[in-house]
């Protein structure tokens, strides 16, 4: 194969994956949707070998998975997994801030800022899928200001991973994205306030789990005598 070929290989296959990831980041794939291989072929207008690779590729960022006979379908990830998770994510985005205050310009400030007010702009449009995609890129945009492509990559797979957490867990359907914490974690940033940023998105990312039934199911025990005792 040409390098040539191999290129456009890669675009394809990296097509696919992005837009299967970005829907399951903005929830308009749920956990557990079958992904079947013949249908991702015609709507990606794709080769199915690309089909195939993007898949797999997904499945070893956990965000497909794919079991024998079944196929492949959107990953739903267990408490473990959740809380590893969000664990993860909390560590990230903590060396983020803490790489970012100090050294973010005025125009990084302002790329923030108004990313906030598209926030707001969805909330209050009350679009539930707008507000969750803007949610994500917020922190998203902040690890791209810190010019670390693999930190951003990281930090996106966790986004999407804690979508799919949120997804299965959340208590509520709730409309807050966060804009009000968004909004003074840049005001921190800006006045070089690093101990704040960091304690303001620990505290964020602590409200958004709080919003999970994490604790409701962690160590509970199913009895089926009592959960159809009305049927």
């Amino acid at each position: 194969m040409s390098i040539l070929s191999q290129s456009r290989k890669e675009v394809e296959i990296n097509r696919i994956i992005d837009a299967i990831s970005q829907a399951v980041s903005d929830q308009r794939l749920p956990p557990g949707t079958r992904l079947v291989e013949g249908q991702l072929v015609e709507t990606f207008g794709a080769n199915r070998n690309h089909v195939r690779s993007a898949i797999q590729r997904l499945a070893l960022r956990r965000i497909v998975t794919v079991l024998p006979n079944k196929g492949a379908s959107v990953s739903e990830p267990t408490l473990e997994e959740a809380n590893d998770v969000l664990s993860a994510r909390a560590l990230v985005e903590q060396g983020i801030i803490e790489n970012l205050v100090g050294r973010a310009t005025d125009l990084d400030l302002s790329r923030l800022k108004r990313h906030v007010q598209k926030e707001v702009a969805a909330r209050d449009k009350g679009s539930r899928r707008e507000i969750i995609k803007l949610s994500g890129d917020f922190h998203i945009l902040l690890a791209v200001l810190n010019g670390n492509r693999v930190l951003t990559e990281i930090l996106t797979d966790l986004i999407t991973r804690s979508s799919l957490i949120i997804a299965l867990y959340q208590r509520d359907k709730q409309l807050d994205c966060g804009c009000h914490d968004h909004e003074h974690i840049i005001h921190a940033i800006a006045n070089g306030e690093k101990g704040k940023a960091i304690d303001l998105m620990r505290t964020h990312l602590q409200q958004v789990e709080s919003g999970l039934n994490l604790a409701f199911w962690k160590n509970r025990t199913v009895d089926l005598d009592n959960v159809f005792s009305d049927s």
